[in-house]
């Protein structure tokens, strides 16, 4: 059997991080999606195009299209006459700029799910706003939350808001319309942002701040750094080992790990006052053996207690990437040799022809011609 999206064609507008991490989400698990690039002198011809900025490419296909041409954007209307999905990563407005909004799409092709991933909301105080992942986390109160107590609130690179809260919640959004679909017969528009999303993934964190799990303030807490036994340390090499034995049972065995007295580290445990000294006594533990010997000491042991990888270990070791979820009947396209640590990128116009070829049965030549770029349909009276 195929993978599960077998068969489902999404159109990818081109944009950076959140969008094209849906798209590929998507590719993933056997989508067609073909990224639409703006226009570009050499695409389509002979002449090398370097590839985009947009590293989340693997499985894609890319035509350039001059959206701001009648010509262009009829071309688009006719490939979304027949597409399943279409992925806007614009700014609120900006589809309906190009004369290209929903509605007007969905009375040709009723079936097409439309998803809208912007940033902020797409109303209130910062709708109109250009931002990204740092500001989106910063409105959400997310930000607040995230950093150790003694500096300012630290964002982790892009992951969450982009990706998490965005790209990760627009593909899930999509999934939810085609499933409706298979009831309905009918797509629908999807509308997430990063705001929300990012936010909802912080539900466990909002609602602990009426527990005593994370009523204090930010780095002071059981989860956030303010807890001993639940940190990262470094050892002799300058490598650094993770903690994360919350549950008794797991905290006597990275106590027993680090030869240091049970009675002593329980006692401590139970005070608050005392972390700091149980933190510098942990501290002082790791720094006397490198980060090798002590995998040796935790290895297979219930001590919640891993050494922090970094990527070129990870690449250098051979470690296998992997899809994030198998499905045992009809599961997703496994990783291709090369594109686990590298990204081939994707230049405008590649691979684009065939799949509009497998799809519809057009040709450059008598279906298909460049003007100024981009594509468009060589008789445009009958689209």
């Amino acid at each position: 059997m195929g993978p599960p999206l077998q068969g489902v064609r999404v159109i990818e507008l081109a944009g950076l991080a959140p969008a094209p991490f849906a798209g590929l989400l998507l590719a993933d698990y056997g989508a067609s999606v073909l990224r639409i690039d703006r226009p570009h002198p050499s695409a389509h011809s002979q002449s090398p195009v370097q590839p985009t900025a947009d590293l989340l490419t693997h499985r894609k296909a890319s035509i350039a299209v001059d959206l701001k041409s009648p010509d262009g954007r009829a071309l688009l209307e006719n490939i979304l006459a027949e597409a399943d999905v279409l992925l806007d990563p614009f700014r609120p407005g900006v589809l309906e700029s190009l004369q290209l909004s929903p509605s007007r799409l969905s009375e040709r092709n009723p079936r097409l799910v439309v998803a809208r991933l912007t940033g902020f909301r797409r109303d209130g105080q910062y709708a109109s706003m250009a931002g990204h992942d740092i500001n989106y986390l910063a409105v959400s109160g997310s930000l607040s939350q995230l950093g150790r107590a003694e500096g300012v609130p630290y964002a982790p690179a892009n992951i969450l808001a982009d990706f998490a809260g965005g790209g990760l919640m627009c593909a899930f959004g999509i999934l939810l319309a085609l499933f409706e679909r298979t009831a309905s017969g009918k797509g629908q528009v999807v509308q997430n942002n990063m705001v929300d999303g990012v936010s909802y993934l912080g539900s466990m964190m909002r609602y602990a701040r009426k527990s005593n799990l994370w009523d204090r303030p930010r780095g002071q807490n059981l989860l956030d750094g303010g807890c001993p036994w639940y940190d990262v340390y470094q050892c002799r090499d300058g490598a650094y080992m993770a903690v994360g034995a919350l549950e008794p049972q797991f905290f006597r065995q990275l106590v027993q790990g680090l030869e240091l007295s049970e009675t002593e580290m329980f006692a401590q445990r139970e005070v608050r006052a005392s972390w700091p000294a149980m933190r510098e006594q942990f501290r002082l533990r790791f720094l006397e053996k490198p980060r090798r010997e002590w995998e040796s000491i935790f290895d297979g042991t219930d001590a919640c207690c891993t050494p922090v990888m970094d990527m070129q270990e990870l690449e250098e070791d051979g470690y296998d990437q992997k899809l994030p979820i198998h499905l045992q009947i009809s599961s997703g396209l496994a990783l291709e040799d090369g594109h686990a640590w590298t990204s081939p990128g994707l230049s405008p116009g590649t691979g684009g022809l065939d799949i509009l070829h497998h799809w519809f049965g057009w040709k450059m030549g008598r279906d298909l011609k460049v003007t100024g770029g981009g594509l468009i349909k060589t008789d445009t009276s009958k689209l």
